[in-house]
């Protein structure tokens, strides 16, 4: 739901009912992920896309049918058919499990608090029941920022706190997620299934060396969503004119602005200075920081090199397993601007465990092919 949390959020303000149509599960090749969801308003207003527009249409009036039949949640399966795939509805070959329901404003103060921080740019998580018993369906519980503030309730306070663990889990990583709970005597005897819709702060991409493949690896970054960063020691090429779409131009030795900065499990450090002196303390540090990439520019020579200097600082193998050198994915990419699509592509397939390969050298489904379960063709 928080892909159209601007409107949800003018909506609630408004005190506006409406029904929220969300994918709550996917199997093959769906074109839009769990959490996705489309809002229709009484007047007619629609928001959103669960499918890239090949159900839309039964989707908009089962939302009308809810918002008219006084809210009782609905569910249902978009599929595909080998017979008849036109007339199922979806197409991508794919199956979407849709819950419908309606949500009153006023009744659920929880998920206004939730959007609200969302439309200031803050963190937030809303865990929704999507399976369980029917009393129960469609309840959410919110969690802002780093789980200081909770709003609303799903069933009891031990459940509660099992989802909000759960919650603030999914916003560290970043992903929307479906847990299961309960199920047993010792939390709840009904087994619930929880979607947990994130929104988590921006990603960072720290690029160090203010050079020419720099200025594009920013431009790329901060069009993927990141929040990017430029650091080099040298202030002649550190400037904010020469890095346009960097949110900050840092004046500093590498090793020592990664030492004293904030990072996570998502952030990119991408090394492109291609000098010893700023990248070999400033590798160590990184390869031993809890980041998502680690990657660095240069020649095979000089990896090899940077490989040898790094084992004589006792970087261990398991670290440099990490090191991707020379960054990048082959692409064949000559200019700073074709490197930055091979940075960025790289770290995508890394960030989502994705092979990198082409997509007409696997089998199985298009969207969530994993590395460790991809098959290729011969």
């Amino acid at each position: 739901m928080l892909n159209i949390a601007d409107t949800l959020h003018r909506w609630c303000r408004e005190q506006r009912p409406f029904a929220l149509a969300t994918v709550v599960d996917v199997t093959g090749s769906a074109p839009l992920p769990i959490g996705t969801s489309v809002a229709v308003d009484l007047d007619g207003n629609a928001v959103g896309s669960i499918s890239g527009g090949c159900v839309e249409g039964a989707v908009y009036e089962l939302c009308r049918q809810v918002l008219k039949d006084g809210g009782e949640p609905q569910r249902v399966w978009f599929g595909y058919s080998d017979d008849d795939a036109f007339a199922v509805g979806l197409t991508c070959g794919g199956e979407l499990d849709v819950l419908v329901r309606r949500v009153d404003p006023a009744a659920q103060p929880d998920l206004g608090a939730a959007l609200a921080e969302v439309a200031r740019g803050g963190p937030a998580a809303v865990a929704q029941i999507v399976d369980g018993p029917e009393p129960l369906l469609g309840r959410t519980l919110s969690v802002l920022g780093d789980g200081d503030e909770t709003h609303g309730a799903l069933d009891d306070p031990e459940i509660d706190a099992v989802v909000t663990a759960h919650a603030l889990a999914a916003l560290r990583s970043g992903r929307t997620a479906r847990v299961e709970v309960g199920g047993d005597a010792d939390t709840c005897p009904e087994k619930l299934s929880v979607l947990v819709h994130v929104h988590a702060s921006r990603p960072r991409m720290l690029i160090f060396g203010a050079v020419d493949f720099a200025a594009a690896l920013s431009r790329a970054g901060s069009f993927l969503g990141y929040r990017v960063t430029v650091c080099d020691a040298r202030p002649v090429f550190a400037t904010e004119a020469r890095f346009p779409y960097a949110d900050e131009v840092v004046v500093d030795w590498p090793h020592r602005y990664l030492a004293e900065t904030s990072v996570d499990g998502r952030t990119a450090v991408c090394v492109l200075t291609h000098d010893a002196k700023f990248d070999i303390p400033l590798l160590r540090l990184a390869l031993d920081l809890p980041v998502g990439y680690v990657g660095a520019m240069g020649s095979r020579r000089t990896h090899d090199e940077r490989l040898r200097r790094l084992r004589e600082l006792g970087v261990t193998e398991g670290q440099l397993a990490r090191l991707r050198s020379p960054i990048g994915l082959d692409l064949g990419a000559r200019t700073p601007e074709e490197t930055a699509v091979s940075i960025t592509a790289e770290i995508i397939a890394e960030a989502n465990r994705a092979t990198g390969l082409p997509l007409t050298r696997l089998d199985g489904p298009i969207h969530g092919v994993r590395a460790d379960r991809a098959v290729m063709k011969v």
